[in-house]
Formats: structure tokens, C-alpha cells, sequence
């Protein structure tokens, strides 16, 4: 039986995908075969050597140590597109948000309750302080296109923005979902001089760490509207303050406060609820624990941020996994030490990662734990693991 530690709450929904005479899970399990996580920090967790897999219910792995796990020979999971129409859908909200002054006239109205007199008077004597523009016909630009940027760029389009899409790594499938309406562009300097509004959905990394800030501000039109739904650290807070002051940025909603955005005026913070909806981690969940289960009974992986994905049919009597170095002569290595344990290789496929690689070869017959041996000891092979 396969173990599950949860360190977070997992939704119920997810949970139902492990069998239950397969699985056994708990926040208190040892030992564990895989965890399941969302928000909980594991970078100084100790990592079990039991451990095979880690699935976060989410998309961001920033609480998870990745180049620890991938040296230990760890598959990382991450549920990408599970969460995206949640994010959209709170993006939409946050386009009204921050272009008229919803926020501020709803808590100027409360104020209202204890004054003398007609308050409808009242209310159309002071609405003025709360104009804002509408978005219709405004220059958009998106700033990633993955799940959830596709399904932004494709709401703004048919909330009759014109719409400028960037990503250098757009894949296959976000490029078939893309609308055709959506203008792909290849320079980032044409989203910063022209857009109304920038949208950011790209991940946090050394490259797009602040890639808003003094530089891009200087050159982006008066009265324009950031938002930020991916990293807090995208922006750098400090050059905002200013672009702010300036009056370059007339609104900057994110979902990611800090002591330092809450002093700064014409600024929304959103206390993270970009995938906060009971159908998103139902979603998330069962992705999840979809991936694990798969990987763990058959050594498929989808989906995963440290070891090639990997697909392979169902149907073997037993299947040795192999994670590997990429580098010269592992997989002659690997097929040979099989082959020196007089066990017939019936199917095989190996995909490759930058400096990883994954192997799965499918064998006509049970494979003992001493034949596995010569695997364990070839030079860049990480570990082995064989599924009956």
C-alpha cells in the first residue's frame, strides 16, 4: 500500500481519486511513499528517503526545494491550468476594481448611515470623486501565456479590449487556445509604451524577478493599470512607489500585500484569493492526486517541473524507472546491465531535460531486487525503482 503525507488541507474531492486499498494518507504518516502539499514551506523540511514524489494542489512551487528533490531523485508536480479560470476570473473583477473607484466609493457611502437629510442627494453630490474610465476599446497587454493567461487575454477580448499577448515560450496547446483576435507580439517594449493595462502571469525566476520597475515605468503611458496576480516579487515596490507618484501608474492591484504596497496610495491588495474557489481546489486537488497515483503505479509523469514527462501504455508485467544524468552513455548502460541479468526488454523510451533524464523500460518478466544492483551503481543514474 502506497503512503500520503498531507501537509496541507487537501480537498476531500482530490483525496477520492487514491483508492482506497491502495492508498493510505494523513497529515501524521511516516515513511511517506509521496506528499501532497499547497502553501506549506518544505524547504527545510527533511526530505524521507522513502519519498518518491511531491504534487503541489497549485501552480507556484516557490515553497518547495526543487534542486534538492531533483538530486534525491524526487518527481515535483505542479497542477498547471487547474486554478485558471479562478484567476480569470478574479483578473476580470480586478480590471473594474482598479479602473473605476469601486473600493473607495462603497466605503465612502457606510459613512453615509448617521447623516441628516436625503442620502440619495448626498450620494449624487460626492459620486464625482469616484470616476474612473471604462475598458472597452483599451490596449491590454498580457505578460505570459500559459493556462491562465490565455484565458485572460481571451475574457479581455471579449470584453472588447485590444488585446497584446507576449511569451517567447508559448507552447503548442496555450497557442491553439489562444484567440486569434489576441495580438502576439515579440517585443515586451511594445506591451510597456502602448498598453492601458499590463497583466502579469509569469513565474517568479532570476530573469523576471522586478521586471517592473524604474526602467520599464519611464516608458509606459500616464494613467496606465498593472495587475498583478503571479508573484509579488515581479514588481519592484520601491520603483513602483515613484512610477505611482508620478503618476505614470494610476492603479496597481496585486494579490500579493506586503507592509510596503499597504502605505502606498492608489494601490488594491488582495489577500490571495486568486485560486480561492471551492471548484479550483477540487480542481487542483484531483490533479494532484491524479499525477501521483499515476506515477506511482505506472511511473508516468505529467506535469512535473524537475524530470522530463513521460507517457508510456499501460500494459507490462514489470517496468523498471530509471532517473538519470543526462550524459553520454547512461542508457547503454542501463540496457546493458539488464541485459546482463538475462531479462528481455519489450518496450522502452527515454526523454531527456537539461541535465536530467528519465528512462522507463517495460520487461517479460519479474525483476529481483538483486538484479537492480548494477542499475544503482552506474555512474549518473539517481535512482531506480521497479512497478509490478
Amino acid at each position: 500500500m502506497y503512503k500520503i503525507k498531507l501537509l496541507n488541507k487537501i480537498s476531500s474531492v482530490g483525496l477520492d481519486q487514491l483508492e482506497p486499498k491502495k492508498y493510505t494518507y494523513g497529515e501524521d504518516i511516516e515513511n511517506p511513499d509521496a506528499i501532497l502539499v499547497r502553501s506549506a514551506d518544505m524547504h527545510s523540511m527533511e526530505l524521507p528517503s522513502s519519498l518518491k514524489a511531491i504534487a503541489r494542489a497549485g501552480a507556484g512551487l516557490n515553497n518547495i526545494p526543487i534542486d534538492k528533490c531533483t538530486e534525491a531523485g524526487i518527481v515535483v508536480f505542479n497542477t498547471p491550468g487547474a486554478n485558471a479560470n479562478a484567476v480569470k476570473e478574479l483578473i476580470v473583477t480586478m480590471l473594474g476594481l482598479s479602473s473605476r473607484r469601486i473600493i473607495e466609493g462603497i466605503e465612502w457611502v457606510k459613512t453615509l448611515k448617521n447623516a441628516d437629510g436625503d442620502i440619495s442627494k448626498l450620494v449624487e453630490k460626492g459620486k464625482s470623486q469616484f470616476v474612473g474610465p471604462e475598458y472597452d476599446g483599451k490596449k491590454f497587454g498580457v505578460i505570459g501565456l500559459g493556462a491562465i493567461g490565455v484565458n485572460v487575454a481571451n475574457a479581455a477580448h471579449h470584453l472588447g479590449m485590444e488585446v497584446y499577448g507576449y511569451d517567447p515560450y508559448i507552447s503548442v496547446d496555450a497557442a491553439w487556445g489562444l484567440s486569434k483576435r489576441v495580438r502576439h507580439v515579440t517585443s515586451l517594449k511594445k506591451i510597456f509604451e502602448e498598453c492601458d493595462y499590463i497583466t502579469l502571469h509569469v513565474p517568479s525566476t532570476p530573469e523576471t524577478r522586478g521586471m517592473l520597475n524604474a526602467d520599464t515605468f519611464s516608458i509606459m503611458k500616464p494613467g496606465m493599470r498593472i495587475l498583478n496576480f503571479a508573484r509579488g516579487d515581479l514588481v519592484n515596490t520601491a520603483d513602483l512607489k515613484e512610477a505611482i507618484e508620478k503618476k505614470i501608474v494610476a492603479r496597481y492591484a496585486t494579490d500579493f500585500p506586503s507592509k510596503e504596497l499597504l502605505e502606498i496610495e492608489n494601490t488594491i491588495c488582495v489577500p490571495h484569493l486568486g485560486a480561492s474557489t471551492p471548484e479550483s481546489e477540487n480542481n487542483c486537488a484531483s490533479m494532484a492526486a491524479r499525477q501521483v497515483a499515476d506515477y506511482l503505479e505506472y511511473g508516468i509523469i505529467r506535469n512535473s517541473a524537475n524530470i522530463p514527462n513521460v507517457d508510456l501504455p499501460k500494459n507490462f508485467k514489470s517496468r523498471i524507472c530509471v532517473i538519470h544524468r543526462n550524459i553520454p552513455k547512461v542508457i547503454n548502460g542501463v540496457t546493458s546491465a539488464v541485459a546482463g541479468e538475462n531479462i528481455n526488454i519489450e518496450n522502452m523510451i527515454n526523454r531527456s531535460r537539461g541535465n536530467y533524464a528519465y528512462t522507463i523500460l517495460d520487461v517479460d518478466t519479474k525483476v529481483p531486487d538483486k538484479s537492480i544492483e548494477p542499475l544503482n551503481s552506474l555512474e549518473g543514474v539517481i535512482s531506480v525503482r521497479v512497478i509490478d
